[in-house]
């Protein structure tokens, strides 16, 4: 191995942080995506800042920055638009013992954006909100299972899912037994779901798209069979939210699903989510209907001010800036020069970037062409000691093309140590220590 395969980045801070960080924090981190198993051996940076489309570590290395806050930061980082209606709020109180103007009026504003849905409520997280969207699908239709997509990774840290994947420890077997499973664009496969828990399953939940677009007439069959058979259609919208329009996955595919959650960009990492859909349906949690009612997102600081305020200046600057365009702009950019890079380098059959450019994701395959976890830490070892911090490649509007440029030529370095490790069938000489971990699993 030559010694410019090692290229060495010395984090002794972050390392020290780190450590301090699981003596007090379980797993080192409040999100599992964000541990540092996720990275290799030592070289998890602690961030110190960002500002745009780059982030500091407490080493002062400085990255270009990919899937910021887990996609929520789209905008980039400290955005001067999102910023000032922050500040503007939070100089006017944040919380209060009745309802603010705010609530009146990002409310409207999002039901503006989302033209498709009648009644939203928000909420501080995703889960909350598929959560309750769950809870008033159950009320609605009086059944008490759930049908989740398969082929999708989350949907809440809540029982009724928690409970499907390897980390299920301490959710009750009665529990899981509630929650089933369809596989995506099988419209068959649900259809026979459906027909064997005739009468019993309460709703769909799916993401309307992932790393593929969903097959023609799919969406559209979902909702034809969620009404021949009775039950609520729920797209959780969390990722699709204006990276696919700023009306969502519904907005681009003219699919109306019954209740919808959004999240993630909606705040540009502020704490905001929000759970929209059919009056009928929502109503079900106010209190204008004479039927049971349904505990619906009653939260404390589920209507803070400042989240609000940064809620509704994304909207307005994804509406009037072009910004989903600009993603994609960004990130067709981006595949189609890793893409070059990879394959000049002889590995385009192993680095495989995959996703709707606004959210590429990428798969490091083995000499077999199968996912490798050691691949990845190879991978990732390269990126970061090139100042590239790139869990995936799902861009943020704050990316310019000196950034795309720097990254691809990071990512061709990193191709061709790749291409040795694949020659010598054995990438553990690169890996500076264990490979990283899925989040998902049954032992720590």
């Amino acid at each position: 191995m030559d010694t410019e395969d090692t290229g060495e980045l010395l984090l002794p801070r972050s390392r020290q942080a780190n450590e301090r960080l699981h003596a007090m924090i379980p797993g080192g981190a409040h999100t599992y995506a964000k541990g540092d198993d996720q990275y290799p051996d030592d070289l998890a940076p602690v961030i110190s800042h960002g500002r745009g489309a780059h982030v500091w570590d407490i080493d002062g290395n400085r990255y270009v920055e990919y899937g910021s806050g887990l996609r929520s930061v789209s905008l980039g980082h400290a955005h001067p638009r999102v910023i000032e209606a922050v500040r503007r709020e939070l100089d006017r109180g944040s919380n209060f013992v009745r309802p603010s103007i705010v609530e009146v009026e990002a409310a409207e504003r999002f039901l503006a954006t989302v033209p498709t849905a009648e009644m939203v409520k928000f909420a501080k997280n995703g889960s909350d909100a598929t959560t309750a969207a769950v809870r008033l699908a159950r009320a609605a239709t009086g059944r008490p299972r759930v049908a989740v997509c398969a082929d999708h990774p989350f949907f809440s840290v809540d029982d009724w899912f928690i409970g499907t994947t390897p980390m299920s420890a301490g959710v009750p077997a009665a529990t899981n037994e509630l929650t089933v499973a369809f596989p995506y664009g099988d419209l068959a496969a649900t259809e026979e779901l459906l027909t064997r828990y005739q009468d019993e399953v309460a709703c769909l939940i799916l993401e309307p798209a992932t790393h593929t677009e969903p097959p023609p007439g799919y969406l559209a069959g979902l909702r034809e069979l969620a009404d021949r058979h009775g039950c609520v259609l729920i797209f959780d919208e969390m990722i699709t939210g204006f990276r696919w329009s700023e009306a969502g996955a519904q907005g681009l595919y003219g699919v109306v699903p019954d209740l919808s959650t959004f999240g993630k960009a909606l705040g540009n990492g502020c704490a905001v989510s929000a759970l929209a859909g059919r009056r009928d349906l929502m109503e079900l949690g106010g209190l204008r209907h004479s039927g049971d009612r349904v505990f619906l997102l009653s939260t404390t600081h589920g209507a803070e001010t400042h989240s609000l305020a940064a809620a509704m200046a994304v909207q307005t600057t994804y509406v009037e800036e072009g910004v989903t365009a600009r993603l994609h702009t960004l990130g067709q950019r981006l595949a189609a020069g890793v893409r070059e890079a990879a394959a000049g380098m002889g590995v385009g059959d192993h680095i495989v970037v995959r996703g709707r450019a606004s959210n590429l994701v990428f798969a490091t395959l083995d000499e077999n062409r199968q996912p490798s976890q050691q691949y990845r830490t190879l991978f990732l070892r390269r990126l970061l000691a090139g100042g590239v911090l790139a869990p995936s490649f799902v861009v943020s509007s704050a990316l310019d093309d000196a950034d795309i440029d720097h990254t691809v030529d990071v990512v061709a370095q990193a191709c061709a140590v790749y291409r040795k490790a694949l020659d010598a069938a054995d990438p553990a000489p690169w890996l500076g220590g264990r490979p990283v971990k899925p989040v998902f699993r049954r032992l720590a």
